[in-house]
């Protein structure tokens, strides 16, 4: 374990170090949040049926979707993209350690470091001028941080498979454009799952992509109760432990049948 914990610390540390990137990424998510929120307050005022959301818990819902983007799996690791076409993934292959484990630890550290940067300003900005509202109870704050650790699990299992399809593809194109659209539709970082039709909510809920925005964005603005939160966890944690171990199984093949490219 140590190793691991070595490797999620190192490069958590060197992610920390893009203070630009992140203060681009905050204008650029407070901006684009500006839009989504106006868009869903139109859609309010212009609809007369009942919803299954209050407008400002789905205000709230886009502000965490903004703040927490960083948490998303919707591409692949650009410095092991880059190992697989120069053929350096060979180097990757003699560490003694295993390579999975590796790879999920890039990936966690990937995904919380450019997050926790960004996460801050965004929800002051937006709790201060926006309409973001803090949790209704101290429970949905203890499920809602329940859930998104459960999100870092799921969403770094699905990152690991991601890049793990790089030893078939080298270039990542096809799998960044594929799994951006399915993660950012299916999970609800566009439109909030309750506001789909219920013939496909019912089938999004059940899908691995529900836990990574949808389900512990709900706990937090209480529309999942607190109570919810153990079942919410058995979907991210389920899902999080198929995917590893598929991960596991296809990344042995993929290193048996693995010709470096390049030299």
């Amino acid at each position: 374990m140590k190793p691991y914990l070595a490797i999620v610390d190192a490069r958590f540390r060197m992610l920390l170090q893009y203070r630009a990137a992140a203060m681009a990424g905050i204008i650029t998510q407070v901006f684009w949040g500006l839009i989504r929120m106006m868009i869903f307050e139109a859609f309010y005022m212009s609809s007369r049926s009942p919803q299954p959301m209050d407008l400002r818990d789905v205000i709230t819902y886009v502000w965490l979707g903004q703040a927490f983007l960083g948490m998303l799996p919707w591409n692949t690791d650009q410095e092991i993209r880059q190992m697989v076409r120069t053929g350096t993934v060979a180097y990757e292959l003699l560490k003694p350690v295993d390579l999975y484990n590796l790879w999920y630890s890039r990936a966690m550290a990937t995904r919380t470091a450019p997050t926790l940067l960004r996460m801050f300003p965004v929800m002051l900005l937006a709790g201060a001028f926006f309409g973001m509202r803090l949790p209704p109870s101290i429970a949905s704050t203890v499920a809602w941080i329940a859930g998104m650790i459960g999100a870092l699990f799921l969403g770094c299992a699905i990152s690991t498979l991601l890049n793990i399809t790089l030893l078939w593809t080298i270039s990542a194109e096809g799998v960044n454009r594929v799994t951006t659209a399915a993660v950012t539709i299916f999970s609800g970082a566009l439109i909030p799952l309750p506001l789909f039709p219920d013939w496909a909510r019912h089938v999004l809920d059940l899908l691995p992509f529900a836990g990574l925005v949808d389900k512990p964005y709900r706990l937090y603005v209480g529309n999942i109760p607190p109570e919810s939160v153990f079942g919410v966890l058995a979907l991210q944690l389920g899902w999080a432990v198929v995917l590893v171990i598929a991960g596991k199984m296809i990344l042995a093949r993929g290193t048996r049948i693995l010709v470096v490219q390049g030299g």
